[in-house]
Formats: C-alpha cells, structure tokens, sequence
C-alpha cells in the first residue's frame, strides 16, 4: 500500500497546546474510523506554520477525502517512493 506525505499549512501550528493537538488528532481518528482500515495515519511532524503528515492510503483521493472529511487543509500530497537514512550509505 502506498505511503504519502501531506503538507498543511496551519499558521501558528507550533504553539498549538497539547490540549490542541489532541483535539486535532482525535478529529483525525474520528474521520478515519468513517473512512475504513483503508487508510491509516502513520504520524506527524508540527513546526511553527505547518504540520506533516505521513499515512498510508490506495491512492491521492483516499488521502484528500480524509482531509476534506475532516477539514484539515491538504496544501501539498505527495508519493513516498523511497525512504533513505545514514544506513543507505553503507
């Protein structure tokens, strides 16, 4: 199954309180749950104005139509096609 990456853009994103990003995340679940075990919410990365995600989908659709479910932005969707790290060099 595919891995995709998604870029959202959420002015502000790094000072969101633990008490935020809880709710954000259980919005997410929720929204998967109706979706179906067909995509999965792997994790994510908050920076100061944006967070990215990593999930697991069939196709680009599946992970727009979570975020449109859910109303979350999905500025940027993108393919993994490879994952490399200091082990790809030996």
């Amino acid at each position: 199954m595919p891995k995709f990456v998604i870029e959202r853009e959420i002015p502000g994103a790094g000072k969101l309180s633990s008490k935020e990003l809880q709710g954000i995340s259980q919005k997410s679940c929720g929204v998967l749950r109706d979706l179906g075990p067909q995509v999965q919410w792997v994790h994510s990365y908050v920076t100061d104005n944006k967070i990215y995600c990593v999930y697991i989908a069939p196709d680009e659709a599946a992970v727009r139509e979570h975020a449109e479910m859910g109303g979350f932005p999905a500025n940027s969707v993108a393919e993994i096609r490879s994952i490399i790290d200091p082990t790809t060099a030996e």
